[in-house]
């Protein structure tokens, strides 16, 4: 177990955590949350003991291990793969460089399964046996963090910090990390901005909201109904309190019934029952107001592609596809290889020529766009923001165009930050308030979602549910994709799987997974 008491970290005046009083026990995954600088990684830190707070303390039960997954990636890089791994465990790694008075204690730690327990965590989380010999500093960026991922989890520690964990994973190792989780018996704190990872895996959520730190049982997706929920009954306070109480019971109920399929999943239905209609509170969470709305509708013919071929730097990235886009098509563009979607997306938009084949837009069409590299939109932009938004805008006045920056948290004296200073998820922000304005029925997205915060991404993907235009767009968030698509392409090295149906449906699908099998196994 691990608490702290009256944790308060100061930088001069400012205050980014104030008298934090929090118990994180053996069984259950936390997942840390908060909009961005509300001090996620930091609290992580000083739980780790990097950080020592300005007052109060943290409490670790005695004889635990704390393993930390850590973000400085060039660390290890004399050092070979697998030492790396059981390095996770310090204790371990000093008695196997010892000589043999220390043999019993290697032995009481398991010692000699080490090297094999190293070598199936990195198996697990795609790190071939080929290259568990090599020194970290031979392997690429997205190889040195599943091996830091491999080393945070060896040896069994008994609690577990995570900052950001699914980054630079693929679905599968994702979903490896994930069944790793929901059966491990310590206690987990995660920071990760993936909501189907948070939703999978965590038991509870831990809100940093004004300095403080509130704990509440379930997943992300029941915090997030569960407060709106709250929010509306605050506002309906003539309903009889009963009726309140039936919407609740429904309300856990439909989220005690979802498929549980380890031991966190059973212990977070049994607390789930256990709640009141006292301890679901509104939260004080701002999300950005996102709506996309069709200055007119579409015809039926929309897109069509055909014979389209291009090559990038010698290499086909794109060959010979042959497509049709119909009206209310939401296309999710999936698959490991990120470089063909993009191209695609800049094919359609004009900012490359094929190579050979044509495409084609319906008349009737309007087409606003989201690269995935929006640096030509801000790099030595010295407009404020209410000037920035008004080169994309019909109505010029100040009041419409502040109001419209007002709904997307750009308020006060925030609109007049220039354009060249913002930070990532902020650019992301102006983007999509560009978008909005263009009233396009046709809407192309290159991961709208990196950068953002949980609450942007919530209030994005909320929109473009409800958006009744058609869409060509791509994203690493896969309940985003989930929730949004409903037709699926991949592009692979052996052709084209084109299928109208969910993203759920696809990973699910007997004939998809045979197809994609024989295609990246060749």
């Amino acid at each position: 177990m691990i608490s702290t008491s009256g944790v308060t970290l100061r930088y001069g005046k400012r205050a980014l955590f104030e008298d934090v009083n929090i118990k994180f026990t053996p069984g259950n995954c936390y997942g840390l949350i908060g909009a961005n600088g509300a001090g996620k990684s930091t609290f992580l830190k000083i739980l780790s003991g990097e950080i020592e707070p300005s007052s109060g303390e943290v409490h670790v039960t005695p004889g635990e291990r704390i393993a930390v997954l850590k973000q400085n990636h060039f660390e290890y890089d004399e050092f070979k793969v697998l030492d790396t791994v059981i390095m996770g465990y310090k204790r371990l790694y000093d008695v196997m460089k010892e000589a043999g008075e220390l043999e019993a204690e290697f032995a009481e730690m398991n010692g000699w399964e080490a090297e094999s327990e190293a070598a199936s965590l990195l198996n697990g989380l795609g790190i071939p046996n080929e290259l568990h010999d090599k020194y970290m500093k031979e392997l690429d960026g997205n190889q040195k963090v599943r091996v830091l991922l491999a080393q945070a989890l060896f040896g069994n520690p008994q609690i577990l910090l995570l900052d950001e964990p699914t980054n630079h994973l693929d679905r599968q190792s994702i979903e490896w990390l994930e069944d790793f989780l929901l059966n491990y018996e310590g206690t987990v704190v995660v920071v990760s901005h993936d909501r189907h990872f948070l939703n999978t895996v965590c038991t509870h959520i831990a809100d940093i909201d004004y300095g403080k730190i509130q704990l509440y049982v379930g997943n992300y997706d029941f915090w997030y109904e569960s407060s709106q929920l709250a929010l509306q009954l605050m506002r309906e306070q003539n309903k009889k309190k009963e009726e309140k109480i039936k919407e609740l019971q429904a309300f856990i109920q439909r989220f005690s019934a979802n498929k549980s399929k380890a031991r966190q999943a059973t212990a977070r239905k049994k607390l789930l029952e256990k709640i009141t209609l006292d301890d679901i509170k509104p939260s004080n969470r701002k999300y950005p107001f996102i709506q996309f709305k069709p200055e007119r509708e579409a015809g039926k013919q929309l897109l069509l592609i055909e014979g389209l071929t291009k090559s990038i730097d010698g290499v086909k990235v794109i060959d010979n596809l042959t497509l049709t886009v119909n009206k209310g098509d939401k296309i999710a563009l999936v698959g490991p290889d990120s470089l063909w979607k993009t191209v695609l997306m800049q094919l359609l938009m004009g900012e490359l020529e094929p190579d050979a084949g044509t495409y084609q837009w319906g008349v009737t069409t309007t087409r606003a766009y989201f690269p995935k590299d929006n640096s030509q939109y801000f790099d030595g932009v010295e407009l404020n923001l209410v000037d920035w938004l008004r080169q994309f805008s019909k109505e010029q006045d100040e009041t419409f165009i502040r109001g419209f920056l007002g709904r997307m948290l750009f308020s006060g004296d925030e609109a007049l930050k220039k354009a060249s200073v913002l930070s990532g998820g902020e650019k992301v922000r102006c983007m999509l308030s560009r978008m909005m304005l263009s009233g396009a029925n046709v809407l192309l997205m290159d991961e709208p979602t990196n950068h953002l915060d949980l609450e942007s991404i919530t209030s994005l993907n909320n929109a473009l549910i409800d958006f009744d235009g058609t869409m060509i767009f791509t994203s690493q968030d896969r309940q985003f994709v989930s929730t949004i698509a409903n037709r699926i392409l991949e592009i692979t090295p052996r052709g084209v799987i084109d299928r109208l149906m969910t993203y759920e449906e696809y990973l699910e699908s007997d004939e998809v997974k045979a197809l994609r099998e024989q295609a990246y196994s060749a």
